[in-house]
C-alpha cells in the first residue's frame, strides 16, 4: 500500500499553483498525529485572479452545448474510478477513515459525475401559450453563473463531488473552498476533470483562512451563487454575507438525528445496524443517527444488543485491514468528546461502552454509549459528531415525536416499526428532511439531499440537485 502523500497545489486558471511564496498549513494524519505535508494557502492576489478567470470562464462554458459537457463530466467520473484505490488511499491519510469507507465514497463521488452528466442533457424549457394573438412566451433554464462552493473535511470526496457536479452540468464555473484538513482528495477531483477536458478557468480549487477566503468571495458580484456544507453556526454567517449582495445560497448543515425504536420492530437489527451507521466515519457524520429513542417495552434488549454491537467494534488505523472505526480528524473534535461525556457523567448519565480517549498517539476516542442521560446535558443538545450515540426510553408515539422534534435540527431520522400504520405517522411528524423507514440507508445519487428547520435549505443530488445552479428567463416575443 504506498504510505506517501501527494504534494499539494491551488488550481487556478488551468494551472496548478505551489506553496512557493505562500503560506502554508499543516495537514496531518489523525491517526498518528504526524504530519503528512503542507497545503498552500490562497493569497488575496490568488483569490481575485480565480474570479476572474471564473468570470471570463462562464461565458464559455455556459455556451457549451450539453452534449460536451455530459462528456467530460462522464470522463471525469471514469478517471475518477480508475483512480479510486489511490484517491482512497490518500482520504484515508489525511482524514483517518478505514480504507474500505474511503473507497466507497470515492466511488460514490463518481456516481454523482455520472448522475449530472446526464443531468446537463435533460435541462429544458417550455412554450406557455399566449392569451393574446401573435405572442409567442417562452421559459429558458440558464446557468446562473460562477459558483463559490464550500465544502468541510469529513466527506472529502463526495461533498465537492455533489456540488461541482451539478453545478458543471448546468454550465456554470466553480470557485471549490474544500477543508484545509483533507484537501489532496478535492484536488483528486479536479485533475480528474482536468485530465477529461475541463476547459482551462472553470474549475479552481483554493484553500486559506476559511473566513477570508469566504469573505473575500461572497463579496465579489462575480460570484452569483454560495453553496456550503458545514456547520450551522458557520451557515448563518455565509448566509447573512449572501444576503448582502442578494445571492441565493444552499445550506447543508448540522443534525442530531434521532432514532424511534417501537416495540414491534426488529429489536435487533435496528440496534446492530444502529452501531453500524452511529460510528461509521467516527460518528463525523451529519446524517447519523445519534439519539436512539426506544419504547419502554424492547428498550433493554435494544440496549443489550447495541452495547454487545459497539464493543466489538475494532478501532485502529483506516489503513488497518479489518479497522471498524478510526481517529477522530483532528484535536478540537477530541477535546469535544470528553468535554461532552464529561458533562453527562457528572450530570447523572451512565457510561454503557468507551467514554475514554484511547492512550495512543493519534486521535482516538472508543466508541460511546450514554444512557440516563439527563435533558440539561450539553450532548442532548448539540451535535455530538464524534462517536457517542445516546439511549433513551419512551412510552407512547406523541412521546416520541415531540423529543425527536424537539431539537431546531432537521437533517435525518430514522423509525423502526412492523406497523404500516405507525411507519405512515411517524414519517408524516417527523421534522426531518431525509427520512428511513426500518433502515439507514437514505442517501443516493438519484435522491434529494438536504435538511429542514436550522439543518439548511435547499437540495443536492436527484432531479432536484441542478435546480440551485439555473434561473428562469421568461421571454415574450409579438
Amino acid at each position: 500500500m504506498n504510505t506517501s502523500y501527494d504534494p499539494l497545489y491551488l488550481f487556478i486558471g488551468g494551472e496548478w499553483i505551489s506553496a512557493e511564496g505562500r503560506a502554508t498549513a499543516a495537514v496531518v494524519n489523525p491517526a498518528t498525529a504526524l504530519e503528512i505535508g503542507r497545503v498552500p494557502l490562497a493569497t488575496a492576489g490568488d483569490l481575485d485572479h480565480a474570479l476572474a478567470v471564473a468570470q471570463v470562464s462562464f461565458e464559455q462554458w455556459r455556451q457549451t452545448v450539453p452534449d460536451q459537457r455530459a462528456k467530460i463530466l462522464k470522463r471525469a467520473a471514469d478517471l475518477i474510478l480508475e483512480r479510486a484505490p489511490h484517491i482512497a488511499e490518500q482520504m484515508t491519510l489525511e482524514e483517518g477513515k478505514p480504507l474500505g469507507e474511503s473507497l466507497d465514497e470515492v466511488t460514490r463521488a463518481a456516481e454523482y459525475f455520472e448522475w449530472f452528466a446526464e443531468s446537463a442533457r435533460r435541462i429544458d424549457g417550455r412554450v406557455v401559450p399566449a392569451n393574446r394573438p401573435g405572442v409567442l412566451q417562452m421559459v429558458k433554464r440558464q446557468a446562473i453563473g460562477p459558483v463559490a462552493a464550500f465544502t468541510p473535511w469529513n466527506f472529502p470526496a463526495i461533498t465537492p463531488a455533489r456540488k461541482l457536479s451539478a453545478a458543471l452540468a448546468a454550465g456554470c464555473s466553480v470557485i471549490l473552498k474544500p477543508g484545509e484538513e483533507s484537501p489532496s482528495t478535492a484536488l483528486a477531483l479536479a485533475r480528474a476533470l482536468d485530465d477529461a477536458g475541463l476547459p482551462k478557468g472553470v474549475l479552481q480549487v483554493v484553500f486559506g483562512v476559511p473566513d477570508q477566503v469566504s469573505s473575500h468571495l461572497i463579496a465579489s458580484p462575480i460570484i452569483r451563487k454560495v453553496t456550503f456544507t458545514g456547520s450551522v453556526p458557520i451557515g448563518r454567517l455565509l448566509s447573512a454575507r449572501a444576503a448582502e449582495g442578494v445571492k441565493p445560497i444552499t445550506l447543508e448543515l448540522g443534525g442530531h438525528g434521532p432514532v424511534l425504536v417501537f416495540d414491534d420492530a426488529d429489536i435487533e437489527k435496528a440496534a446492530v445496524e444502529g452501531v453500524a451507521n452511529r460510528f461509521r466515519g467516527t460518528g463525523q457524520v451529519c446524517i447519523s443517527s445519534t439519539r436512539f429513542l426506544v419504547q419502554r417495552g424492547a428498550y433493554q434488549r435494544f440496549v443489550d444488543h447495541f452495547v454487545r454491537a459497539t464493543l466489538a467494534l475494532k478501532i485502529g488505523d483506516g489503513r488497518t485491514p479489518g479497522t471498524q472505526v478510526g481517529p477522530l480528524a483532528n484535536p478540537r473534535q477530541l477535546a469535544k468528546m470528553q468535554e461532552l461525556v464529561a458533562d453527562a457523567v457528572a450530570k447523572g448519565a451512565r457510561v454503557l461502552a468507551g467514554g475514554k480517549r484511547l492512550e495512543c498517539s493519534g486521535y482516538f476516542f472508543e466508541p460511546t454509549v450514554l444512557a440516563d442521560v439527563p435533558m440539561n446535558a450539553r450532548v442532548m443538545h448539540e451535535e455530538p459528531f464524534g462517536p457517542i450515540a445516546v439511549l433513551m426510553p419512551f412510552d407512547h408515539l406523541p412521546d416520541g415525536l415531540k423529543e425527536a422534534n424537539r431539537l431546531p435540527y432537521g437533517l435525518s431520522a430514522y423509525a423502526f416499526t412492523a406497523s404500516a400504520r405507525t411507519a405512515i405517522d411517524v414519517a408524516d411528524g417527523l421534522e426531518a428532511g431525509m427520512i428511513g423507514i426500518n433502515q439507514y440507508r437514505i442517501v443516493a445519487t438519484e435522491l434529494p439531499f438536504g435538511g429542514v428547520k436550522e439543518s439548511g435549505h435547499g437540495s443536492e443530488g436527484g432531479i432536484e440537485g441542478i435546480e440551485h445552479y439555473l434561473t428562469n428567463k421568461f421571454i415574450s416575443q409579438a
